[in-house]
């Protein structure tokens, strides 16, 4: 049992160095990152032979419109931008391919200490790069995101009074195919339509394939010990949902045909998500790798075909903000899906819509915290109760076991086969104060990505000095109770009979206050809490089992 227990610890620790190293990311590097971005002039980018790369392809022989055209020549023109303000967004659409080129979050700060600052979540600059590209995809000529486009006005503001706010950009051919790309932005909603008007007044038929990608690089830092998934997501009728990675986007482009769903890239806590119409009829997901430096996830929508003297039009619409549970289930199906919990979310969704119920309740996010760990602990009541008995007659068997490491001394053999018949005279099970616990790990697990992958928490305040469940604890008053009650836990628990191990059982309050000092206070109240319900469980039986 001793051995274990010292496992369970250990497991402990690794779980939330992991969880320390995320947060670290997604906290303080983007935030000391912030000054840097803004200080990056956005460039418009001219199409070279290498950047042409990121077009989409062509359908593939067999398909109409199966002829795959050059790239084209590079326009030169740098065409300018297009500021767009509403409630949610400022944004800024550059005029070469009219594509969302900066994107901020104007309802999330970057930290709760730059509340003015908002987060940028599509950057044209190295931090990481992120943008919106999109177009028509034709053998004849047709505006791809590299070509210009005209605008009647260079910003455009959702006021007061005002429920949504189109942007209409144009171009136009010299055999006269007119183009009209609009964008519609509504007001208190992430979603962004995107519509393509074209009115043929050539002589020829015109014929293109709309698309939509993403082009973004990898997070700064991206490393293995990274717990929230960043890269490609894809939805489809057949798949619900498919992850595809940076990596595997470097070993084979990805493709799919499909009649329904969506494509997106996800990050922590954000999400841009491309939404085809329901009634698209048949379209393609893609995703590549561009010189395994810039990666696309993808869209092909079916053919936008205009007779001499006719108009078309093809439309979809864009999620472009946080991972909010509510928005994303009204937005599209199977689109909250990228609030990703991993293996556990089949017990971590269950436990989120609780904590929500309990904040609709409270009003704070940190008190819903503190109810739902006590939900917890209630349901697993009994199995605690069996746990902390065993303890409480291992407990009362140390001096008994005291008694054995005198007599056997370093004769570790003979001393393990003496305990052992101990247990077995007093009808002791020795795994019984840890399995009950093992038998927890999952809940208490899926609890935490339900507190480090819900946007709901970030920058919530809870009470007096703590004004972000995400952020440290700027007091330490948190991790020292934590470390308190660890350290008070630990002195009702019968200690190892190794000399190593019962020096690491003691030594294991300190480590973790220290660590903890560091870690998001959210998390530091989930255990604080945890363990205080525990200390008072045990101490109870413990007490019951010493008057037998």
């Amino acid at each position: 049992m001793d051995n274990l227990r010292t496992f369970f610890i250990f497991g402990l620790l690794i779980v939330s160095l992991l969880l320390w190293e995320a947060w670290q990311k997604d906290y303080v590097r983007p935030a000391q990152q912030t000054a840097q971005t803004e200080a990056v002039q956005s460039v418009s980018p001219a199409m070279t032979e290498q950047e042409a790369a990121d077009l989409p392809d062509m359908p593939s022989a067999g398909e109409p419109g199966a002829t795959i055209p050059d790239a084209g020549v590079a326009n030169e023109t740098t065409a300018g931008q297009v500021r767009v303000q509403t409630d949610v967004f400022d944004i800024y659409i550059d005029l070469n391919g009219a594509d969302i080129r900066k994107l901020a979050l104007l309802q999330y700060a970057v930290d709760a200490d730059q509340p003015d600052v908002p987060v940028q979540f599509l950057n044209n600059t190295n931090n990481p790069f992120f943008i919106t590209q999109s177009g028509l995809r034709s053998e004849t000529a047709a505006p791809t995101h590299y070509d210009v486009y005209q605008a009647e006005s260079n910003e455009y503001q959702l006021v007061d009074g005002q429920d949504t706010l189109t942007v209409p950009l144009r171009w136009q051919s010299e055999s006269g195919v007119t183009v009209v790309k609009t964008y519609t932005f509504t007001r208190d909603s992430y979603l962004v339509t995107v519509n393509y008007s074209v009115e043929n007044n050539s002589n020829d038929a015109f014929s293109a394939y709309p698309y939509a990608q993403f082009n973004r690089t990898r997070p700064i830092d991206d490393s293995m010990l990274l717990y929230t998934y960043t890269g490609a997501v894809f939805s489809s009728n057949e798949n619900e949902y498919k992850k595809v990675d940076f990596d595997d986007l470097e070993e084979s482009a990805y493709r799919s045909d499909v009649s329904g769903g969506w494509a997106a890239m996800i990050q922590h806590y954000f999400v841009a998500a491309l939404l085809p119409e329901t009634d698209a009829g048949q379209m393609s997901f893609y995703g590549k790798a561009i010189n395994n430096t810039n990666y696309t996830a993808g869209i092909r929508l079916p053919v936008l075909s205009a007779a001499p003297g006719a108009r078309a039009d093809s439309e979809y619409r864009m999620f472009l903000g946080p991972k909010e549970t509510h928005r994303l289930e009204d937005a599209e199906e199977n689109l909250d899906l990228t609030v990703d919990y991993g293996v556990l979310t089949i017990i971590s969704k269950p436990l989120f819509i609780v904590m929500e119920w309990f904040y609709k309740l409270t009003g704070n996010w940190g008190w819903s915290i503190v109810l739902l760990t006590i939900l917890i602990k209630l349901v697993f009541f009994k199995l605690s109760a069996t746990s902390y008995r065993s303890m409480a007659s291992m407990r009362k068997l140390t001096p008994k076991l005291t008694a054995l490491k005198e007599r056997y001394g370093d004769d570790k053999q003979k001393f393990n086969q003496a305990m052992m018949d101990l247990y077995r005279t007093e009808k002791i099970n020795p795994l019984g104060g840890c399995l009950p616990i093992l038998v927890q790990m999952p809940v208490f697990l899926a609890f935490y990505w339900v507190l480090v992958e819900s946007v709901e928490l970030r920058q919530a305040d809870f009470i007096l000095w703590i004004n972000d469940l995400t952020a440290i604890d700027p007091y330490f008053v948190l991790p020292v109770l934590f470390g308190l009650t660890m350290w008070f836990q630990q002195k009702l628990n019968p200690m190892p009979q190794d000399p190593a191990q019962a020096m690491m059982m003691k030594i294991f309050p300190l480590v973790f206050t220290v660590f903890f000092a560091f870690f998001p206070a959210g998390l530091v109240l989930y255990w604080l809490v945890n363990n205080i319900l525990s200390i008072a469980q045990q101490w109870y039986i413990t007490r019951q089992m010493d008057a037998l």
